[in-house]
Formats: structure tokens, C-alpha cells, sequence
């Protein structure tokens, strides 16, 4: 499900919103003291590319006049539709580097993530991690502790999950407004080139010009036929992080990230749940081997079971006194197989983009699955291939990634490219997270994908695991169960995939990550320090445990930093001991 591209990193220094380079990038021979830059270090990962192809793109973004204040009579050097985090983040960037922005939001700002996904549900899983170890009395005991009769409030939960989207959305609202970004009110449409249009029910509909539009619509969740949503019984996440009630005994369609998170709460609140998966396999985006241990931890020991390999065909809500109807049946032979009685159903199917009504067949474009087609660099493609000069999409309304996260970085990278930087952005370098209790994170292939990738191109994947269990930090926390897994390359050093299961992995994530952004290699990060006693220090024995193939004549001295970074050290060293 991800897309594969080169990583680069701009050369350019950040533009001040005025457009001057800040006085930092300006330092003697070009160093950044923060960051040193990949020409200095004479890092390949790092170092600029300076193909034809790449140079023609930024001349491209230059020649159309991409930066503010090179003219053309336009009303916004940019305009963002949708407000989400995928426009916010696209929107500050845009600020710093100088271009005059708006954003058009139709609903209210912060779109899935802030209002109706990542940060309530984030609220209702606080409270349920804090149930479930309040609950646990072993664990308490074992750490010396007496807890008697955990109880919660229902609409006080709710209120704790609702207050924090509203002080979240203040924060975008406030931080776009204190940088100058016009934020507008209206549903918007694409009427031309360059051109949209976007009004408010009751009142007269406004045309404004942009020298380049982005659209950032994002996504709804995705309601399979045959299901009955009625918002009370039968529901979406949408409806769930509401938390209207609690019921006894719940179906919950899916066992991906969102269907995983709500059996999490609900569990911990008291519920017993029912998985109904269409694939063979429990949490089938998962790597395997991770996706088994997590069944392990997160639904056997808990009021869980699970159907797998059947279909919900058709869901009536309860009414009259009668319990919620799930059909069920076989997903290869589609025979009914049984109906299911519960109390609610919670339809965690995945997400749909939200593209109707753009106007994209103003510009010929069409999308595929409701999905805007669009290129390495988010630029949208028309109906017969062609790039749509000026027009990007980002975020989940393009399916390349739907993570609020990526989307964000989606939307910067783009900015780069407007403002006459090319930038392709590394989708296999953005981390995902699920956040039960233990969490679960990952980022880059899984095995079988590696091992494909592999067979494919003529090279070895090694694959190296370590334990929470040899963890001090996680044994002080009596929480040991977890693992962490390393898929690399076994002649280069590349990390190829890195998962993980336990305490905190959600936070664990980003150093792997960052490394497959950078271009690190095994066999240099395996050299980083980590403090002690941290979880961190499980990937450090994950790097460590990490060996390559031996090379005829490798050399057994010692690793030395290379020539580059050693003058780059020696320049720091002389730069800051002279006098002021």
C-alpha cells in the first residue's frame, strides 16, 4: 500500500516569510550548525541530485512563477482546500516560505484527524490504557500496589475525548491566523485553471485566483452495501468517538488500525467484542509475524472473539426491541453462514476519499475509486496522462498513504516544489501507528514484501528480532511482553522494514524511521548511543544484533568517521573556540 520513491532533501536554506534567507543558513561555508548538510558531509543519501530531470522540474516551478511576489495578477500564490492536517501543515510551510495562502475549509478546521479520528480516539485510548492496568490486579500487586473497585463515567470520558479536538482545532486555527494564512469558509469547487469557487449555503458563492491550488479533502469512512448506519446501533468511527454509549456485547467490521483501537476501548470499558474480518488472517495490513504475537496480546486473552473469511452481507440496526441482524457469509463462496445478534456494530471497513464535488472534470481529470491520480510529486495527472499544471493533491483524497502524517509531509514537500525546490518524498521512510495497549508501529516492507522485493532484484534480506523482555525500562514497568523486528539487507546495511510491538513502540518508531530517511545503514547506526535505562535501548540491540555478509578483503581496523566529516568537525571546532 505504499508508495515507493527516491528521498531528496533540499539544498535551498528556508526562506524567511519575506523571502530572505534566515541569518543561520548563512554561516561560513555554508554549514548549518543544526543538521549539517549531506554536500558537507559528502553523505549520497543526502547530497542533492542534480538530474536533468529533477533540475528541469525546479526550473519548471521557477518559470511558472512559483515564488511570491514574481507577479501574474493572482489573488494567492496558493490556495488549500481542506483544512485538515494535511492542509495546516502545507499551509505554515507555505507561510515560511514567503507565498501569500488561503485555505477553504467546508466543515470545520482539522478535518478527520483532529475532529473524528487520530486525536479523540487518542483521548478514549488514555483513558481505557489507564482502566486496563487499573484492572489488572496482578499487575498492581506485583508492583506493590492496592487499587479497589475502578470504576468511570461514561459522559465524562466523552467529554475528556471531545474537549481535546476543540483545544487541537483552536490550536491549528489560531496558529494559521497568527502567521497571515486567510482561512475561508465554504464547500469549493474547481471551475477553471488556477480558478475556484466556494460559498456557503444561503449566501452568494466567491471566485478567487491562485497561481497554485492544492486539494487536501481528505477522506470518509468507507460503508460496504448491504449496511444499515444509523448512527445510534450501527456506526462509524465518526459516530463511536462520541462515545454515546457503552454496550455489552459489540461487532466491530475490520481488525485493522481502527477496528483494533476501538476493541481496545471497548474492551476496557467493559465490553466483550466480536471481530468480523473478510480475509483469512486477523490485522491483515500487518507484518505477519507481528500480526500473530498481537493476537496473542491484544485479542486472546480478551472478552474477544472473531469471524474470518466472511462477509458482513447485510447489517439492520436494532429496533422494536430487536438486537442488531448481521449476516454473515463465506468471502470465496459468498454462502450464507450464520447471523450474528449483538447489541451495536461498529463499521471499521477503511476510509473512501472525499473527491465529489471538486469540479474535476473542469480540468479533465478523473478519478480512479474516487482517488485524484497524481504523480511522485503529488502534481494531478488528467485523464490522458498529462500533468495538471499547478494542481496537487495530497493526503488521503490521493491513496497514497492515508495517514494524517503523511499527508502533512505530503503538503510540505509539494510547498518545496512551488517555491522552485524539487522534492520527492520517501514514502517508505513514514512511520504508522496503532495505538493499543501494548502499541504497535512500523515502518518501510514487511517480511513477505521484503523477501519479494528481494527475489525480484537479486539480493538477501536477513531479518534480526530482540525482546522487551531484556528491556530494564519495560521490566520496571512489568511490561515485557513485545518484540522488535529488523528487515535489512544483508549485503548493503539498508533497513528495509522495522516492527514493533510493545510499550511505548508508537514512540520507538521514528528513530527507524528516520533512518531509512536519511539513508542510515545498519552498520552505522548500530554506533549511536542510547541513554540507559530506555526503551530505546531496544532497537539499539536490534541494530547491534544486525550482521552483514562478509566481504573478501574487508578491512578489520576499526571504523573511522570519514575524511569529510572529520574537516566538517575540524571547521566546528576552530568556528566556535575563536574569539567573538
Amino acid at each position: 500500500m505504499q508508495s515507493t520513491a527516491a528521498v531528496s532533501v533540499s539544498a535551498s536554506a528556508t526562506a524567511s516569510r519575506g523571502g530572505a534567507r534566515s541569518e543561520a543558513a548563512r554561516r561560513p561555508g555554508g554549514v548549518r550548525v543544526c543538521g549539517l548538510r549531506g554536500e558537507a558531509l559528502a553523505c549520497p543519501s543526502l547530497r542533492i541530485s542534480q538530474s536533468p530531470a529533477r533540475l528541469a522540474v525546479a526550473r519548471a516551478a521557477a518559470t511558472n512563477g512559483a515564488v511570491a511576489g514574481s507577479g501574474g495578477g493572482f489573488d494567492y500564490d496558493l490556495v488549500i482546500i481542506g483544512a485538515g492536517v494535511g492542509g495546516h501543515g502545507a499551509a505554515l510551510h507555505a507561510v515560511e516560505e514567503g507565498l501569500k495562502t488561503a485555505i477553504i475549509e467546508g466543515d470545520v478546521v482539522g478535518g478527520t484527524c483532529v475532529n473524528r479520528g487520530c486525536v479523540p480516539s487518542k483521548a478514549l485510548l488514555a483513558v481505557s490504557g489507564r482502566m486496563r492496568e487499573l484492572h489488572d490486579e496482578h499487575h498492581m500487586k506485583s508492583m506493590g500496589l492496592q487499587v479497589s473497585s475502578p470504576g468511570y463515567d461514561r459522559q465524562g470520558v466523552a467529554d475528556h475525548a471531545n474537549n481535546l479536538a476543540l483545544k487541537i482545532r483552536s490550536n491549528l486555527t489560531n496558529s494559521m491566523k497568527a502567521l497571515g494564512v486567510d482561512i475561508l469558509t465554504g464547500v469549493c469547487t474547481i471551475v477553471g485553471k488556477q480558478k475556484v469557487r466556494y460559498g456557503k449555503a444561503g449566501s452568494q458563492d466567491k471566485e478567487i485566483t491562485a497561481r497554485n491550488i492544492i486539494i487536501a479533502t481528505g477522506s470518509v469512512p468507507f460503508v460496504p452495501k448491504g449496511i444499515e448506519i444509523d448512527g445510534k446501533t450501527v456506526f462509524t468511527s465518526d459516530h463511536a468517538l462520541k462515545l454515546e454509549s457503552v454496550p455489552d456485547w459489540i461487532a466491530i467490521v475490520g481488525s485493522g488500525y481502527i477496528g483494533l483501537e476501538f476493541s481496545d476501548v471497548y474492551t476496557a470499558l467493559g465490553s466483550e467484542v466480536t471481530f468480523i474480518e473478510a480475509l483469512d488472517q486477523l490485522m491483515p495490513g500487518f507484518d505477519p509475524e507481528i500480526a500473530k504475537l498481537a493476537q496473542r496480546v491484544l485479542i486472546n486473552p480478551r472478552k474477544i472473539d472473531y469471524h474470518t473469511g466472511v462477509f458482513a452481507s447485510k447489517i439492520t440496526p436494532a429496533k422494536d426491541g430487536k438486537p442488531v441482524l448481521i449476516e454473515l457469509i463465506d468471502a470465496k463462496t459468498k454462502e450464507h453462514k450464520e447471523t450474528l445478534e449483538v447489541d451495536a456494530a461498529l463499521i471499521a471497513t477503511g476510509r473512501a476519499p472525499f473527491t465529489k464535488g471538486l469540479g474535476l472534470e473542469n480540468i479533465n481529470v478523473v478519478t480512479q475509486r474516487g482517488f485524484v491520480p497524481v504523480d511522485e510529486r503529488m502534481r494531478v495527472m488528467d485523464a490522458d496522462g498529462n500533468v495538471v499544471p499547478n494542481l496537487y493533491c495530497i493526503g488521503d483524497a490521493n491513496g497514497k498513504l492515508m495517514l494524517a502524517h503523511a499527508a502533512s509531509a505530503q503538503g510540505i514537500s509539494v510547498v518545496e516544489q512551488i517555491s522552485g525546490k524539487d522534492h520527492i518524498l520517501n514514502h517508505l521512510s513514514i512511520p504508522a501507528a496503532c495505538f493499543t495497549h501494548p502499541e504497535i508501529s512500523m515502518v518501510g516492507l514487511t517480511e513477505p514484501q521484503a523477501r519479494e522485493k528481494a527475489d525480484k532484484e537479486g539480493f538477501e534480506v536477513n531479518v534480526v528480532k530482540t525482546s522487551f523482555k531484556a528491556n530494564t525500562k519495560a521490566l520496571a514497568e512489568n511490561e515485557g511482553d513485545g518484540i522488535a523486528k529488523l528487515i535489512y539487507r544483508s549485503d548493503t546495511g539498508e533497513i528495509l522494514g522495522v516492527h514493533i510491538l510493545g510499550l511505548h513502540a508508537a514512540d520507538l518508531i521514528h528513530e527507524a524511521s528516520n533512518a531509512i530517511a536519511l539513508g542510515t545503514r545498519v552498520q552505522d547506526i548500530k554506533y549511536a548511543v542510547h541513554a540507559h535505562p530506555t526503551l530505546s535501548e531496544v532497537l539499539d540491540e536490534l541494530f547491534k544484533a544486525a550482521k552483514l555478509q562478509p566481504r573478501e578483503g574487508r578491512d578489520s581496523k576499526p571504523r573511522q568517521p570519514p575524511q569529510p566529516l572529520l574537516k566538517v568537525l575540524s571547521f566546528l571546532t576552530t568556528l566556535f573556540s575563536s574569539p567573538k
